[in-house]
Parts: C-alpha cells; structure tokens; sequence
C-alpha cells in the first residue's frame, strides 16, 4: 500500500487524533465532587457503564485518524504488463542436391560438406549461441529441395524442432530426385510464409513485421514447374523479401563420386547462377551473399541476422485502488473501505454516547 503523492502530506495531521484521548486524561484528573473522606465508597464496584466510559474517546481517535488516512488516499496499486511481439517470419530454403556434396568446408576444425556445414550455421542462426543471438520471436520454417520441393517444417516458434528437422535432412537417394528445382522450392516458401503469417496475426500470439526467405543453394535452377523468376514476382506480391546465398568455392571442387574402385574425390567445376539469384534477391528487397567456405557462410548469417530484427514492445498499465472508497482486496473479500470503517466508528461512538454511556453534565 502507499499514498498518493499529491495529499501524502495529509498524513502529518495524524497527531490530532489523540486529541480526544487528552481530554479523557485531563477528565480522569479532575474531580466533580469534593468529598472530605471516600472511606465509605472506596470498596464500592464500578459499574459497567463507568468502565466501558473510556472506549468513547478510543472510538473517536480511531475515526479520526481513518478519516485523516482516506483524506491522503491510500491506494494500492495493480500494475500490469502487456508485451506485444513484433516477429519476423523466416522460411530456410535448403538446397539437398548431389552437388552440396562438395568437401570445401568446415566444420569443427574438420573438412565437410555444404550440407552439414549449411546446417550447423542455421541451427545455431535460429537457436543462438556461438555468436549468434537466435532468434526466439520469430516463426522459422524449413524448406528443403532437389528436383522437387518439400516443407520439412512448418513455420513454428518452437526452434527446436526447426534444429532438429535440419538435421534431417538427407541428400536425394533415387534418380527422380535428381536436380535443382529452385523456382518451385522459392514459391512453396512463399506460399507457407503467407499463411502462417497471417494465422500468427489473426492469433495474436505475434505480430509478423516481415517475411524473410534464406535461399541456400550452390547451383542453378533446371527441373520444376516454376522459374526463379516468376517464384520472385510472387514474392513481391505478397510482401516476402528474399536473401540469396551462393555455397561454394569459385573454380572447381572436391566431390565423392562413386566409382568401380569405390568413393573417389573428384574435382568437379562449380556452377552457381549467380545472375539469377542476385536478380530475384534484388527485386523482392533483399540482397545475394557469395559464401566460399563456412566462416563467409557464417558471415553471411550475421549479416541477414542484423538486417531483419525482430522487437518486443511493453506497455505498463497502473490502476490504482483507492481504499479510502474501495474495498482493500480484489479478490471477493468482504473488508469495507477505509472511510466506511471511520463512519461506523463515529456512529457507534455517538450512539453508546447518547444511551448506553451517557453522561450528566
């Protein structure tokens, strides 16, 4: 409990309630009738009336000092806390194909593949930690691809499981995998963000401020029904800006293939459309990154994690109770305000003073 802070000082009037127990002590010393000896009364009994006499200027002190109280607003105050989450929703469009294969990065101080190198960094991107803040409010979804499209993950808040489908995420086993379908992998990502952002905003849960595709990818698009292009245009109609990242060394690379002797590396020419994905970042608003091994990859993260920000607004709301007028507690407890106590106490005093204890001047 506290007082308000423009009658606080209402409080220093408090000694006058002991003005009533004064008068009862300079009472109690004054005698109303002189007798020359009290030998005969002094074994006499008080009666009831004569001891209950001093409980009237105790009532009156009481009333007044709950009325000095409820005049400097005692308040107790309930303070609630709204935090509204502006989130960016991220979808991880990961490229699978036989080419990510290719030994030209690290991971742990070890020479690794793209795709494992690719997704430690985006575990760790979403997840935090190692450098990375995470990214705790916004929905992350993955997206990953060879010659045909699938949602691993739908965009969640739960990044756990996002870490977890990444490490799923296995190279194509069977022929009708094969391939680079990067138009129709760009529009399911797409498609998948619009939806959970407007479900997010319909919920309440978070409010999405933007819609990020991450396009990890080491080759050029050349199966599927749509063109990089058009999954650009569609892109920009819904207001979902797209970061391109090129993986791979320039030149050539070391790549297993399998041979009648076994797994053979093999230095293999790298061929990133580079043209291509710079032309549809730009066009959405977003930016293409080259990354030739994993601390440029991680760069490159760093980069896209500083450029979409995710915020948390907090709005303070303070009602006060004033007790003076309202009841002390909020939770179906029958105590009567402040100044309703004070007047029960002034009318119980002035009705035994008036039948009960009432005096003769």
């Amino acid at each position: 409990m506290t007082f308000h802070p423009d009658s606080v000082w209402v409080l220093l009037l408090l000694p006058l309630a002991a003005l009533p127990l004064l008068r009862l002590r300079r009472r109690s010393r004054r005698a109303t009738v002189s007798f020359s000896a009290l030998d005969a009364v002094s074994g006499a009994p008080r009666g009831r009336a004569v001891r209950l006499l001093p409980l009237l200027p105790v009532l009156r002190a009481l009333a007044i000092a709950l009325v000095i109280v409820s005049i400097a607003r005692p308040v107790v105050p309930n303070e609630r806390t709204r935090t509204l989450v502006e989130g960016v929703a991220i979808n991880l469009v990961v490229d699978r194909s036989d080419s990510m294969r290719a030994l030209d990065f690290t991971l742990e101080g070890k020479e690794t593949n793209r795709l494992d190198a690719l997704k430690d960094i985006a575990s760790r991107f979403v997840l935090g930690g190692s450098g990375f803040r995470g990214r705790p409010n916004d929905l992350v979804g993955v997206v990953a691809f060879a010659g045909y499209a699938d949602s691993v993950v739908p965009l969640t808040l739960d990044h756990e499981v996002v870490a977890d489908a990444l490490r799923q995420v296995r190279f194509p086993e069977g022929a009708l995998e094969q391939g680079t379908a990067i138009g129709d992998a760009v529009a399911l990502a797409v498609e998948k963000l619009v939806d959970a952002a407007d479900r997010a905003n319909r919920d309440g849960t978070v409010r999405i401020a933007s819609k990020v595709v991450i396009l990890l990818t080491d080759g050029e698009s050349n199966v599927g029904e749509l063109t990089p292009q058009e999954a650009a245009q569609l892109a920009v109609s819904t207001g979902v800006r797209i970061y391109a990242v090129g993986l791979g060394r320039e030149g050539f690379a070391p790549v297993p293939v399998r041979t009648p002797f076994g797994v053979q590396l093999q230095n293999v020419p790298v061929s990133i459309d580079e043209e291509t994905l710079t032309e549809i970042s730009e066009a959405t608003g977003g930016r293409y990154f080259r990354a030739t091994d994993s601390d440029s990859l991680e760069r490159i993260y760093e980069t896209i994690d500083g450029l979409e920000k995710s915020s948390i607004e907090e709005t303070k709301l303070v009602r006060y109770r004033d007790l003076a007028v309202e009841p002390p507690l909020g939770d179906g407890t029958a105590l009567p305000p402040v100044l309703a106590i004070a007047l029960l106490l002034l009318a119980a005093e002035t009705l035994l003073s008036t039948t009960l204890l009432r005096r003769v001047a």
